[in-house]
């Protein structure tokens, strides 16, 4: 008995230790907590609608538990879509045949904007740009880009792949994007870390034709970086003519260059970005190309070939031109044990402005806790989105029309949106701050934040009424831009 009491000690006297470390924790105002939800791991392929959309709501409800502002949802695996199109037929990973469309129909992007919005969550539509065809694919439908131009694309280690130095296919990805950005309305675009293949020993990348055409003799490699840089730079032109609010992303793999390559290389020793998949993430952000980036860190602190801790201070020290989130491995954090130092390190580097969790399921599940983690210590307060001056800087008008009603179900605070003329003046979601009475009203920090909401409303509860605490309004346009305060005595 003294043993396990013992224990019971113990045990207790180190989770209090850890939720003190947690508590110290710097939590910012402004900060992206986005998920990954993939579906090129076949997860909804054949599911059905009445499935797949009770699943995702789970998900939903335990990410907006736990924080999440963001959503990243793949909606474009290999030339395809999980949402209708006139482009591209319906993916396999939906409906388990390439171009057969779902039964009952639906579309699963339109129902994701509607469920995130509703839920106060940003939906950024996620493609891979260049993948033709999977693996495990057997055939492509006969709308398919790559059976309409084969010559277009060519075969690398089982997979096709849109030929990135070929402008016709650049061309038709920013016809797919200029679509999905006019038909949705989706608050940002985001495209992953496949650019050129992953090179695999022996396997050279079948690109002569492209490089006879357009090489002009320039080095190789050089040649194949500029294809892709084009492509981003043109990516990022056509969001911005159809919809110049909507956020450009990218997530590339988490090591630009290594130090043996390049002297202001990060101190590691594995595949680079820059040299390997012809990806120069470090030049679409300085020239603004992108508006987040979101290097895949994905290591563990202590890993002997790239290094967590190594690697979030590189990209700190050299990216912080854009915003710079964090992509994090939900699974591999749970298992080494080392969410604190990560997060200690993601709030206290300058120019990192969030994270992202890879992937939306693991967290919804509460793999190690990790859920749990964001919700009681790292995610506490609401948090508005990082701000984009760049974009946008003008903040809405003040709500309008404040008051208190007495309902069955208890006090509600409601209020009225600000008059915007232009899209992008147009209130889309409020900020909500309590104060006690006679307590100064700052709204700079996220102590008194509690809620941000696309409602025009928010119900107070009654002790709230009782000690006649002090309620702050602010608007926030698409851009998180934040509008003078309302008070509102109780």
């Amino acid at each position: 008995m003294k043993k396990i009491r013992l224990f019971l000690a113990l045990a207790l006297l180190v989770a209090n230790a850890a939720l003190v470390c947690a508590q110290s924790v710097h939590m910012p105002k402004r900060e992206f907590r986005g998920a990954w939800i993939q579906a090129v791991n076949g997860q909804w392929q054949g599911v059905g609608r009445d499935a797949m959309q009770a699943e995702l709501t789970r998900e939903l409800n335990a990410l907006q538990a736990c924080g999440i502002n963001a959503i990243l949802f793949q909606c474009r695996v290999e030339g395809d879509a999980l949402y209708a199109s006139q482009l591209e037929p319906w993916s396999r990973y939906l409906t388990g045949q390439q171009g057969t469309p779902p039964q009952p129909y639906w579309d699963p992007l339109e129902w994701m904007v509607e469920q995130c919005h509703a839920r106060g969550m940003e939906l950024h539509a996620w493609i891979n740009p260049y993948r033709a065809k999977t693996k495990g694919t057997p055939a492509l439908a006969t709308t398919h880009y790559a059976v309409q131009h084969p010559e277009r694309c060519f075969a690398y280690d089982g997979l096709m792949l849109f030929d990135p130095g070929l402008p016709e296919n650049r061309r038709f990805i920013c016809d797919v994007a200029r679509d999905i950005v006019r038909r949705y309305d989706v608050d940002g675009f985001h495209i992953d870390d496949y650019f050129y293949p992953y090179p695999v020993a022996g396997l050279s990348i079948p690109d002569d034709a492209a490089y006879a055409a357009y090489g002009q003799g320039r080095d190789r490699g050089d040649w194949r970086r500029e294809n892709v840089n084009m492509f981003i730079h043109e990516l990022h032109d056509a969001i911005r003519s159809v919809k110049p609010w909507v956020k450009f992303g990218v997530s590339p793999f988490g090591i630009y260059r290594n130090q043996r390559s390049w002297p202001e290389g990060s101190r590691t020793n594995g595949l680079q970005n820059y040299d390997d998949l012809y990806a120069d993430v470090l030049l679409w952000v300085e020239k603004g190309w992108v508006d987040y980036n979101i290097p895949q860190i994905y290591w563990e602190i202590g890993n002997r070939a790239a290094d967590y801790d190594e690697l979030i201070r590189w990209w700190s020290a050299h990216a912080h031109a854009r915003p710079l989130y964090i992509g994090q491995d939900v699974d591999r954090t749970a298992q080494k044990g080392d969410m604190f130092q990560k997060m200690r390190l993601q709030t206290g580097l300058p120019g990192i402005n969030g994270s992202c969790q890879w992937y939306a399921r693991a967290v919804a599940d509460d793999r190690g806790g990790y859920a749990t983690a964001l919700r009681t210590s790292y995610h506490t307060k609401p948090a508005l989105q990082p701000s984009m001056p760049w974009i946008d800087k003008k903040a809405p008008g003040k709500v309008r029309k404040t008051k208190v009603i007495h309902t069955a179900d208890g006090p509600v605070l409601f209020w009225t949106a600000p008059k915007g003329r232009k899209e992008m003046d147009v209130a889309k979601a409020y900020a909500v701050y309590r104060f006690a009475k006679g307590e100064s009203i700052d709204i700079s920090r996220p102590t008194h934040l509690v809620a941000v909401t696309s409602s025009t409303f928010y119900s107070i509860p009654a002790d709230d009424v009782a000690q006649k605490c002090v309620y702050v309004v602010t608007a926030l346009d698409r851009l998180h831009n934040e509008s003078k305060v309302k008070k509102v005595k109780l």
